[in-house]
């Protein structure tokens, strides 16, 4: 487990904004994707790497606040100043002693800016989604809200960078309307690309009622697909990477102990896929 603390910070860039669009309706949680220019032709970017967000903060001390992001897309640019997108949403958090909200300091502050500002950026910094050695390997890729970002990446990868590849890969991302399903609707919708691959399969899992507060059912989608998921784990080079918010873990430990049919065979499989390396999260 990386903490931000751990990371070296020194090695600071500028990216300058070049443009900024909302994901979602208005009438929902804001996301926002965000395209940065970095004002450095030597900074070169990995998949499955992240950037850090440095924004002057005073409080607690500190002088800066630091945030991760994964790098959601690579565009390709005519000049010699690399390019890179990545996906915010603006955050809100309680104070359990206080109660009072507060705004998140890196997420509001990134989702204010517009076109020609100026921030500044740290990294890149390694994820631990390392793309499997044999193109045979089975992946079951995990996410939801924003979680999305580093597989769009890593997809994109794979398709397009790694010649033949044989092994499954399947997504399932959890949103609560069809418009949250970020590169997966009808407005932003680059990853239904992928469907004429024969071992490419994306499912959707949204809210199973319309009201914003209910849960996303994410654990249903996968509990449908039982018999393909148990053969997919069963293989030992399959990988297991999840993305998003903390909710996550729950709704998982819960579709797998049904999909396995106890709570012990599931925590041992887990535990052996975490064991080789094989599963691995990154939440929020």
């Amino acid at each position: 487990m990386v903490h931000l603390s751990d990371l070296d910070v020194k090695n600071k860039s500028i990216a300058i904004i070049k443009k900024t669009s909302r994901f979602t309706p208005e009438d929902s949680d804001e996301v926002r994707e965000i395209l940065l220019e970095v004002d450095r032709p030597d900074f070169k970017y990995q998949v499955g790497q992240s950037i850090g967000v440095l924004v002057k903060n005073n409080e607690f001390g500190n002088e800066y606040h630091h945030r991760l992001y994964s790098v959601a897309d690579l565009p390709k640019t005519s000049g010699n100043k690399p390019q890179i997108k990545i996906l915010v949403k603006r955050c809100t958090f309680v104070d359990e002693y206080s109660g009072e909200k507060y705004d998140g300091v890196a997420s509001n502050y990134l989702c204010d800016r517009i076109a020609g500002d100026e921030i500044e950026i740290t990294g890149p910094f390694g994820l631990p989604f390392a793309i499997p050695e044999s193109n045979e390997a089975d992946l079951l890729l995990i996410s939801l809200g924003t979680g999305i970002a580093p597989f769009r990446a890593f997809i994109k990868y794979i398709y397009q960078n790694k010649k033949g590849w044989k092994g499954r890969v399947r997504l399932f991302y959890g949103a609560r309307t069809g418009l949250e399903l970020l590169y997966m609707n009808d407005k932003n919708d680059d990853l239904t690309q992928y469907y004429d691959k024969d071992t490419f399969e994306a499912f959707q899992a949204l809210s199973p009622r319309p009201h914003w507060a209910d849960p996303i059912a994410l654990d249903y989608a996968l509990e449908e697909r039982a018999e393909e998921i148990l053969k997919i784990l069963a293989k030992p080079d399959t990988h297991v990477f999840v993305a998003g918010y903390e909710a996550i873990r729950k709704m998982l430990d819960k579709a797998f102990t049904k999909i396995y049919g106890s709570k012990e065979k599931w925590l041992l499989r887990k535990a052996e896929l975490e064991a080789g390396k094989r599963w691995v999260e990154v939440v929020y």
